[in-house]
């Protein structure tokens, strides 16, 4: 084992200099609860150059602990700048714990030079910041990586050719594929989109000018969504510096060329790197996480999963001690040879509904999917109805698209809403249990098996699964969407994931099954017509019809001790 920090001798030719963190960094961090108490002062080194593998200058930070003795380093890449609130929540907060931290601005971001673009320069800039690490007198071989959302992805991309120091990461909320950020399963994910590519195009810029960008969107969000057709209300929206988000939205198909070597998520494959992953169960990348965990652990690497009743955003909120706790235990353990903090079992789950946490052997737990069938006059039940025919139909209009409410959302109306109001539309249809007469637990993942026509063949399928309290409040705890792309009036099964779930429903609550031609604008609307949704003029009315035989599948576990 490592000597203590403190024991250690102070790394020949480097003495820690006397830069300290910015005091806005210094005032956030002091507003902070829950949090471990503070090992060593932090410091700072400001606006290092480094060179990109272009030659371009990596504008970088350094910080790391006010005392002598070898660290290992955290190396955490941005495109969303190195201010607030990433220099308190990793470069301070870590600093404080025992680590250099090597903050850095992606090419064509916060003042790096270059040209920014989410996946074409991650990996070789990476690699390129690495070989500027081993000629830095304070590092000292152990390198792990640590950040949320795309700091994750910057992780992925140094793992898909991971240099030999590189001994953990901490992955938080955070994206490995974003063709599956854009378009997964077939439709346009535009509010995600479009909030991802301002946080992208200004954050780096500033907390004043990225709100203001946020405050324009917000305002033109709703114009953007309703045009016929989107794409030149989004480029007008998005202006030249979101070119590259342009041509993502641009490109559907997962098979284009376009997307070649968008995704470095194949590392997991063959990974050795042992990985901690951080999510919330409405992340809006919460599924890329799930992923990430079942690619690591088949390939037999170390790996460890929290996942938590967070949005994206509160992930790094009302989550954030609860994170910060898992990776730093982590990468303690594994950067510091103490592992000491590390919890016994893989996977850490926060049940809703019940609000406990549960500690799990392996992500999913063993569980058959059960059936709850749609059945006549809306009813939702375990037996199979031998009602013929259709079970209910709706039409859907693109001019009046059915709104999104909740859900995993980059925006701030994220998460478990009151679906009432939703549901009284004429263009939602509900499929609703009796009263549950003991509690039924559904932890894994939640998927729907849909048997559906349209008259024109061609719709979007929405599906949700709702708890509904004494009073009649219906929340949302998951979801997804299905396309139907068949000929007019054919009957289709669609099989339609709909996430992961941790809940508990209450005894007396009842199971509700929601059905919608679409979630706008969390999802672009679907025309009605063959046309690309960013390209069509115009849109059709659809009459939606639901057939016998259409199920929810949920994956009821047994009742399970709470951990704490």
């Amino acid at each position: 084992m490592r000597p203590h920090p403190n024991d250690a001798p102070t790394r020949t030719g480097w003495t820690p200099p006397g830069g300290r963190p910015p005091l806005s960094s210094r005032l956030l961090r002091a507003t902070w609860r829950g949090l471990p108490g503070r090992r060593y002062r932090a410091g700072r080194e400001r606006s290092l150059p480094v060179a990109a593998a272009d030659g371009s200058v990596l504008v970088t930070d350094h910080y790391f602990p006010r005392s002598p003795g070898d660290f290992p380093t955290l190396l955490v890449r941005s495109p969303y700048g190195r201010g607030l609130p990433w220099s308190p929540m990793y470069g301070v907060l870590f600093a404080e714990q025992g680590f250099h931290v090597v903050l850095q601005s992606c090419r064509g971001t916060g003042g790096s030079g270059g040209r920014w673009h989410l996946w074409r320069n991650e990996s070789a800039d990476a690699l390129a910041t690495v070989e500027w690490l081993r000629r830095q007198v304070w590092f000292d071989g152990r390198l792990g990586t640590v950040g949320p959302s795309c700091l994750g992805y910057t992780q992925w991309a140094l793992a898909a050719d991971p240099p030999p120091e590189l001994k953990a990461m901490a992955v938080q909320v955070g994206l490995h594929d974003p063709h599956r950020f854009f378009h997964a399963g077939g439709a346009l994910h535009l509010e995600n989109a479009l909030v991802s590519g301002v946080g992208m195009t200004h954050q780096h810029r500033g907390v004043l000018r990225f709100a203001a960008a946020a405050n324009r969107l917000r305002r033109d969000l709703g114009r953007i969504a309703a045009a016929w057709p989107m794409r030149p209300a989004w480029r007008r929206a998005l202006g030249e510096e979101a070119r590259w988000l342009d041509d993502a939205l641009g490109h559907p198909d997962a098979d284009d060329p376009y997307w070649d070597g968008a995704s470095p998520g194949g590392a997991a494959d063959g990974s050795r790197v042992p990985t901690a992953l951080v999510t919330g169960f409405h992340d809006a990348l919460a599924g890329q996480s799930f992923e990430q965990y079942a690619r690591l652990r088949a390939a037999g690497c170390e790996v460890s999963l929290l996942a938590g009743p967070w949005t994206h955003g509160t992930a790094l909120q009302q989550g954030w001690a609860e994170g910060f706790a898992e990776m730093l235990a982590w990468l303690r353990a594994h950067l510091c040879d103490d592992p000491s903090a590390l919890r016994p079992t893989r996977v850490r789950v926060h049940v809703g509904g019940a609000n406990v946490w549960r500690d799990l052997d392996d992500w999913p737990p063993a569980a058959d999917p059960s059936p709850w069938f749609a059945a006549p006059a809306g009813r939702l039940g375990r037996g199979r109805p031998e009602a013929p025919g259709l079970l209910a139909s709706f039409r859907y209009d693109p001019a009046d698209p059915t709104p999104s409410v909740g859900g995993p959302l980059l925006s701030p109306g994220a998460g478990p809403r009151d679906n009432r109001a939703l549901e009284a539309r004429e263009d939602v249809i509900t499929f609703t249990g009796e009263p549950l007469t003991a509690p039924l637990e559904v932890v894994g993942p939640v998927s729907a098996l849909v048997r559906v026509s349209a008259d024109s063949g061609r719709c979007h399928v929405f599906v949700r699964l709702c708890d509904v309290d004494g009073r009649g409040r219906s929340v949302n705890v998951c979801d997804g969407l299905g396309v139907l792309d068949a000929e007019r009036e054919a009957v289709v099964e669609l099989a339609v994931p709909m996430g992961a779930a941790a809940h508990r429903f209450a005894a007396g609550h009842r199971i509700r099954w929601q059905v919608s031609g679409g979630a706008h604008p969390r999802y672009a609307r679907h025309p009605g017509t063959a046309d690309p949704v960013a390209e069509a003029a115009a849109g059709t009315p659809v009459r939606i019809t639901l057939r016998p035989g259409s199920a929810l599948l949920l994956p009821e576990t047994g009742e399970v001790r709470p951990s704490g």
